[in-house]
């Protein structure tokens, strides 16, 4: 089944943890953005991961009720129809979801997954995200420690931000300044909060001065390395080498060498989102820009169908956006490293 199973999401986040690469996870938030990454998932031969943020799964449930359940699992089910034509394996994961937000659609999404396991089929989602970085760390890892044990018996895994990500994502924003970086005290007080996988599997959004958005280099000092010592930290008090799963998150801009580092010290889940939104963008302001005459009924005119046909425009969107797809998965060394 191209949506990964339970089993299936487990083994792909410990073969990029051994291998030393990550899964980029594409924001969607249409069908054509769907099989945008999807196909270019398939031309890198890589497997990966497919998400929605609360933004996105508002904008899916359309602008009459904008109703972010009705949404994701809209999107979700026609993934489940769909990824079927595509010979990759992909997770279904929610982005971003802050304190105010939970009931409204991470816990909902949880039930459904419930009843799913319940009737012994999988769960609609693979993985959801408890944004909490708003929150203070002991208010954030007390949610968590609710969500986990719902989402374990689910098959899901849970991801957690635990420090703040700058920059604005979906109403949630946070100054850039040096409250971006997560201390070794921060990871161990998430270990003793949330295990080191005997609770539940969970993917950590740890900050090493990321931020989302686009920015200018210079503007922002990453610290990948920061990574090797939350490791190493959290190791010497628990005895487990390696012990956290992380996520890069604000990676839009980053350079080859920052993103080998972090590879280097357990991220395995890369978000990808301004990025894929310009280059699917791109190709259709060309278009419109390129065709003007032809998309506007021009001075009484009647303009050309061919070109005002969404089809044509949106066939250039997708081509755009599954390239950026491919060459995220080159960046992140996933390239040809789909399960059989």
């Amino acid at each position: 089944m191209p949506i990964a199973t339970p089993e299936v999401y487990n083994e792909m986040l410990d073969r990029a943890k051994a291998g030393k690469f990550a899964y980029p996870a594409i924001n969607v938030t249409s069908s054509q953005t769907l099989h945008a990454a999807l196909r270019g998932f398939a031309e890198a031969e890589s497997d990966g991961i497919i998400q929605i943020s609360t933004g996105g799964a508002e904008f899916l449930g359309g602008q009459h009720s904008k109703d972010m359940v009705t949404g994701a699992v809209a999107l979700a089910e026609f993934a489940h129809i769909v990824a079927e034509k595509y010979d990759i394996n992909v997770a279904l994961h929610t982005d971003h979801c802050p304190k105010d937000k939970l009931d409204g659609y991470v816990r909902p999404l949880l039930a459904i997954s419930e009843e799913r396991v319940a009737k012994g089929q999988n769960p609609l989602f693979q993985s959801h995200m408890w944004d909490g970085s708003a929150e203070t760390l002991a208010d954030n890892l007390a949610i968590a420690q609710e969500l986990l044990p719902r989402a374990a018996a689910a098959k899901i895994i849970l991801e957690v931000e635990i420090t703040p990500t700058g920059g604005e994502e979906d109403g949630v924003s946070h100054e850039i300044n040096d409250e971006l970086y997560t201390t070794v005290e921060d990871a161990i007080r998430t270990a003793e909060a949330l295990g080191l996988g005997e609770k539940g599997r969970y993917l950590l959004a740890a900050s090493f001065g990321n931020v989302h958005g686009v920015y200018k280099p210079g503007n922002v000092v990453l610290r990948p390395e920061l990574l090797k010592d939350l490791q190493e930290g959290v190791a010497a008090k628990f005895g487990k080498a390696g012990p956290f799963d992380f996520v890069f998150h604000g990676g839009s801009g980053s350079s080859e060498d920052e993103i080998r580092t972090a590879l280097e010290n357990g991220v395995v889940k890369m978000n990808i989102d301004t990025d894929t939104q310009y280059a699917f963008t791109r190709p259709v302001a060309d278009h419109m820009f390129r065709n003007y005459d032809g998309v506007l009924k021009v001075d009484g005119e009647v303009g050309s169908k061919k070109h005002y046909d969404p089809r044509s425009w949106g066939k250039l969107a997708e081509a755009g956006m599954a390239a950026r797809v491919v060459e995220a998965c080159a960046n992140l060394r996933s390239t040809g490293t789909r399960l059989k």
